[in-house]
């Protein structure tokens, strides 16, 4: 029968859900959901998982909803899943180890593997739930957990010797325990009485038809005994093992649903399929519908359709007349390379390097995030783009709102309305790597006040270029000595001066190009590094840079952060980092000192958010003040391994790119409107259970905000952080205020633009 394919996104639940306004301190988490790698479920839930969420699809409806740190998971990052029918819960395996039990009114976490002090690989490979208990397979053996009392029962060591041993699958036959494991199939009567022991446990493998080798699977069916073994399936037959499939492609998982055996085979060359057996062997069913199933992972049965997790083509459920994807809209990766915003949309790179700025052939490419949707530009959906990889920088042309972005060794792009592209690299003054002729490493984007696009060429002889305004190019080359000819980030201060960072230990390079580019003979460097008398930098190894509202230059090495306040005098000899210092809990330092300072972002109100491989911190201008400390352990934080950081700055939305994937926080500064005509209070009105900020925005900087009542009386005032101002709702006393109408007066520094709100609270 032909096949049709039907791709939902967002449930309209789910989609007004994200583009309505978000309250101040509201947390939300933007993973990939592209690429599935399990699948389980009942009657009235299909579960996926992916490797950094979990989602589910109500087979009636097609609504889907997700689950996330945010959402109560205790973790990023999951291996396995698996719903029990008898119990109703869903266990969900993480990938540092952790456990996650959901009921249909709560999730409760079991941390016991997690922070056990087993040695060797604790990575849950499959869950195996029976009555009361649940079998966990994992790297050093069998965990047994209680799912009443939520809580390890027991650990089983069967390796030889009752050493750790790598195990994949564990099955419940009538009379034994059989575990699937990397010194082969296991068994172990179900009356042991202490399965823990190793003695207890014998070896299947080598005797009566199985190989003395390996065993990757084994699974129960109707009482019967099925094992996986170098690509092949044995049937137990009394004592002897006797073949059950085999079509000599690559097995990647067997699993059980509905009494039949449901298998994912892959060949190198990438053709794939799904295969359906009946309990004697029989093939029930052969599923090959790419590019919905490409790379299967997981076979979940329901009512004699098939519902397959693949790590392309996400979720997708087949019955006999075709199939339907249930893909959300989403990022396609994490985010490692740089990040920008721009008129209300945001703008990530998916491309990373090491630590030697080599390349590591990412292909995910550029995501655009806007009203609430995702557009992933790279090879898989757009062919012209299959040779540009590790893109790792991005910039916005604020004319017209086309987007460049600079891969590393792929050349230069420019992504033009209706998705049209233009790629630069040979044919353009771009050059490439010295030593890799075919590498074209653009490595740092930035426009000036005129316009003009400056480029960061790594490695190349000619390493500094501008595609002016009117289409025409220049190179440069600074004075200096660079290791590899570094270049990577580019700011553009106030003055139209460019601040390059020269990676690998070589500093920040600043370039004037005096009144005409054209004119090199006026043009001017200097090249900041570590030590009184060269630069001051707290490093030679800069990782980021930022220009804040006063035009300092924040820069953000591997051993802290130094500023540049001196921008209109950077040329002179004493014009030098300044080495902030801070104090926090009782000590004073250098500001991150001992810190690998990755992004710095400057939000509405001149502060600045860090990243660091310790989480993410807010100080105040200036920075001698810490503000706020987001970590893991203490707000919804995917990872404390937070590599970027950019910041919508008419939502104050900030962004995070961790190494579990984008979130975000939404903050109380936005950038100041130019005047204060078009003030939004929100919420409004505000509920009687409503305790969260209230925000006051579009104002212009700086402005000074009143709260009275309909007759003058003053409630409460403060001054507006960039162009929004917060208020928790109570007047000066600390007293939640009555319902009624309540009058918002705000005045900017000058007292020259006035504007006036209203604001409702109900019943309180």
């Amino acid at each position: 029968m032909r096949a049709f394919y039907i791709l939902f996104l967002f449930s309209t639940l789910a989609s007004n859900a994200q583009n309505k306004e978000q309250p101040i301190g509201a947390w939300q988490a933007y993973l990939p959901f592209g690429s599935a790698i399990d699948v389980t479920g009942s009657a009235t839930e299909i579960y996926g998982a992916t490797p950094f969420s979990l989602f589910s699809v109500d087979p009636a409806t097609k609504e889907i909803k997700q689950f996330s740190k945010i959402s109560g998971l205790s973790e990023t990052g999951i291996t396995s899943i698996k719903y029990d029918l008898a119990s109703r819960k869903l266990i969900v395996a993480y990938s540092n180890s952790n456990i996650d039990v959901l009921t249909q009114n709560n999730i409760r976490n079991i941390p016991d593997l997690k922070r056990s002090a087993v040695v060797g690989d604790k990575t849950i490979n499959h869950i195996y739930p029976l009555g009361d208990l649940c079998y966990l397979s994992t790297g050093f053996g069998i965990l047994v957990l209680d799912l009443l009392k939520y809580e390890v029962k027991d650990t089983w060591f069967i390796g030889n010797n009752g050493a750790p041993v790598k195990t994949y699958m564990v099955a419940k036959g009538s009379n034994f325990f059989y575990a699937a494991t990397a010194q082969g199939l296991k068994k172990t009567s179900v009356t042991t009485a202490n399965p823990a022991d190793f003695k207890s446990w014998e070896k299947v493998s080598g005797n009566n038809g199985l190989a003395n080798s390996a065993c990757q699977g084994v699974i129960s069916l109707s009482g019967k005994i099925i094992a996986l073994q170098n690509d092949s399936l044995f049937v137990q037959e009394g004592n002897l093992w006797k073949p059950f499939y085999s079509n000599g492609w690559p097995i990647i998982s067997i699993n059980t649903s509905e009494n039949k055996v449901t298998i994912c085979q892959r060949l190198l060359s990438g053709e794939s399929k799904v295969v359906i057996l009946n309990e004697d062997g029989s093939v029930s069913k052969i599923v090959q519908q790419p590019p919905l199933i490409s790379f299967p992972k997981n076979v979940f049965l329901l009512q004699g359709t098939y519902w397959v997790a693949d790590m392309y083509g996400g979720l997708s459920h087949f019955t006999d007349s075709g199939g339907e994807q249930f893909k959300l809209s989403s990022p396609e990766d994490i985010a490692s390379g740089e990040m920008t915003s721009y008129n209300n949309k945001v703008y990530f790179t998916a491309g990373s390097i090491n630590s030697s700025w080599n390349y590591q052939y990412n292909r995910s490419g550029v995501f655009k995030y806007a009203e609430g949707m995702w557009t992933n530009y790279n090879g898989f959906h757009f062919p012209q783009l299959d040779s540009m990889l590790d893109f790792i920088t991005v910039a916005v042309d604020k004319r017209d709102e086309s987007v460049w972005a600079g891969s590393y060794g792929g050349g230069l792009l420019h992504i033009k309305k209706e998705d049209q592209f233009q790629i630069y690299k040979q044919s353009s003054p771009l050059r490439p790597t010295i030593g890799d002729a075919t590498s074209y490493r653009v490595s740092g984007l930035a426009f000036d006040a005129k316009n003009n696009l400056w480029i960061s060429n790594f490695g190349a002889d000619k390493y500094l270029h501008v595609l002016k305004s009117n289409g025409t190019w220049q190179s440069f080359t600074s004075p200096y000595f660079l290791s590899q000819n570094a270049v990577a980030q580019l700011v553009v201060d106030d003055l139209d001066q460019l601040w390059i960072i020269s990676p690998l230990g070589n500093g920040l390079l600043v370039f004037n190009h005096g009144p005409s580019i054209e004119d090199v003979s006026d043009d001017r460097w200097k090249l900041y590094r570590k030590g009184s008398g060269t630069g001051n930098l707290p490093a030679n190894d800069v990782l980021c840079i930022a220009k804040d509202k006063s035009n300092f230059i924040w820069v953000g090495t591997s051993d802290g952060i130094g500023i540049i306040e001196c921008t209109q005098n950077v040329f002179n000899n004493q014009c030098e980092a300044l080495l902030p210092v801070v104090k926090q809990g009782g000590f004073t330092n250098y500001l991150f000192k001992g810190e690998e300072v990755r992004s710095i972002a400057v939000d509405g109100a001149d502060r600045k958010w860090i990243a660091t491989s310790s989480g993410v911190w807010l100080i105040t201008p200036g920075g001698e003040q810490v503000l706020e400390h987001f970590t893991e352990e203490n707000s919804f934080l995917l990872s404390n391994d937070v590599k970027r950081i950019a910041i919508n700055g008419s939502t104050g939305e900030v962004f995070f790119a961790t190494a579990k994937g984008i979130c975000s926080f939404k903050s109380t500064a936005t950038e100041p409107a130019l005047d204060n005509k078009n003030i939004v209070v929100y919420p409004n009105p505000v509920a009687p259970d409503y305790r969260g900020t209230i925000a006051i925005k579009g104002l212009a900087e700086n402005s000074f905000v009143k709260i009275t009542e309909l007759n003058g009386r003053l409630v409460f005032q403060t001054k507006a952080l960039g162009g929004q101002a917060v208020w928790d709702g109570k007047d000066y006393t600390g007293k939640r205020i009555s319902s009624g109408v309540y009058l918002v007066l705000v005045v900017d520094e000058k007292r020259t633009e006035r504007g006036v709100g209203k604001i409702v609270f109900i019943g309180h």
